[in-house]
């Protein structure tokens, strides 16, 4: 496990950069799509907690209307539906992956205020860095209780190897390609133990 640790650093850089570059002409399709829509801004950052619990402003394209006295449901326009549905809202993340505050794979990053919130069990998912995907999300993240989300983010700590990060990756291609119902916005907030 150390050893691929301290490997993966690299991989995720290569990979984020190829990744860019390959996606490059979709990722200024889809800004210029935002631009011509009317839709800004284009990006959404929110303040979420990284490896030793070190906060970062993690990057999604915008996929709800600004108009925050609206609901939830209310605030949905055509080119987020589509971004949710395909989880391509998520693509920005890769600039934080350059920035190394991210990784391709790991527990999926929560928003700082859920910190305090958290057993020391459930806090050892402040050892790694925080992944665009992960095993809880390759395992129906939607559909389980936080309970069990924390339980896989652990047995992916507790796992952390080359095998079982192409496992995630080739399941996460596996969900893009399927475009499951996206349950997010109903998804309920963390409250604590």
């Amino acid at each position: 496990m150390k050893v691929y640790n301290s490997i993966k650093r690299a991989i995720d850089f290569l990979m984020a950069i190829l990744l860019l570059a390959l996606l490059s002409g979709w990722l200024i399709l889809m800004m210029l799509t935002y631009w011509l829509l009317g839709e800004h801004p284009i990006f959404f950052k929110s303040w979420r907690s990284g490896k030793n619990k070190a906060p970062f402003w993690m990057l999604k394209f915008r996929t709800l209307s600004t108009d925050e006295k609206k609901p939830l449901h209310e605030r949905r326009f055509l080119m987020g539906n589509f971004l949710r549905k395909t989880n391509l809202d998520e693509l920005p993340q890769l600039w934080n992956v350059l920035k190394g505050e991210m990784s391709l794979i790991g527990p999926r990053p929560l928003p700082v205020e859920y910190t305090s919130l958290l057993s020391e069990e459930q806090s050892k998912r402040y050892e790694v860095k925080p992944g665009i995907t992960g095993w809880a999300q390759v395992n129906d993240r939607h559909s389980i209780s936080w309970q069990k989300k924390f339980e896989l983010d652990n047995d992916y700590i507790r796992n952390v190897s080359f095998g079982f990060d192409l496992l995630i990756l080739l399941k996460t291609i596996v969900l893009l390609l399927s475009f499951r119902k996206d349950n997010s916005l109903v998804e309920e907030k963390f409250k604590g133990n």
